[in-house]
């Protein structure tokens, strides 16, 4: 798991601090450390599932339940192989089927940590 860890934040810090990652996605603020989950907005993400696609892309999966606020969110990383551009979709998780989906995505840019 550590060495996953390890991979994901190599793969996203372009040049950054080999410790970890830190991206602002609109509202949110991303920051991947090695050896631990995901953090978005100082909150520790509950699970998370990593996914490379090709040489230099990645895709991760993570959920928060439940938030500061009390709410379920869902959370996906995107960097598109092949490109700079990075974005992150939310999802307000909702218990009912019924329920209109409330979902927001966002560019993302690295911070400097």
């Amino acid at each position: 798991m550590k060495v996953i860890v390890f991979l994901i934040t190599a793969a996203l810090s372009s040049g950054a601090l080999a410790n970890g990652y830190t991206a602002e996605c609109g509202p949110y603020s991303m920051i991947a450390r090695k050896g631990q989950l995901n953090s978005i907005n100082g909150e520790r993400v509950t699970t998370q599932k990593i996914a490379f696609l090709g040489e230099d892309g990645i895709k991760i999966d993570m959920t928060l339940m439940p938030s500061r606020s009390g709410n379920n969110y869902g959370f996906q990383y995107i960097h598109r192989p092949g490109s700079n551009s990075r974005f992150l979709n939310v999802q307000l998780l909702q218990n009912s089927l019924d329920a209109p989906k409330i979902i927001g995505s966002f560019p993302c840019k690295k911070v400097n940590d």
